[in-house]
């Protein structure tokens, strides 16, 4: 469907929404709080992979499904971004395209070095 996990363009880099899959692209099954740590790790990975690392990532969007996750998926947030604290949003939407997924997660990074 013409889609890339991430794009570099000069300094700048988009990650999709990610999803929280394991390494064979299954969903992981389990809580908001794990379902967000496996998100946050494949974006982080994704941004590595383009030559920048976590404190270059400036912003994140997250989309859960259920009002009452968000603490949980705030924690999770918290805990990778405890030194750098980019510009974040967290919205409630109807669904996501697995009804088994709570989280979804996109972000962007300004390499500057």
């Amino acid at each position: 469907m013409g889609f890339s996990r991430a794009v570099r363009r000069g300094s700048r880099i988009a990650v999709s929404g990610t999803a929280p899959l394991d390494e064979e692209g299954e969903t992981v099954v389990g809580d908001a709080y794990e379902q967000a740590k496996r998100c946050l790790e494949i974006i982080l990975a994704a941004v590595e992979g383009l030559g920048g690392t976590i404190d270059d990532i400036v912003r994140t969007r997250i989309y859960v499904i259920d009002a009452s996750d968000w603490d949980a998926v705030g924690r999770a947030h918290g805990e990778f971004f405890r030194e750098t604290y980019p510009a974040a949003t967290m919205v409630v939407v109807k669904g996501l395209l697995d009804p088994r997924w709570r989280v979804e997660i996109e972000a962007e990074a300004e390499v500057l070095s």
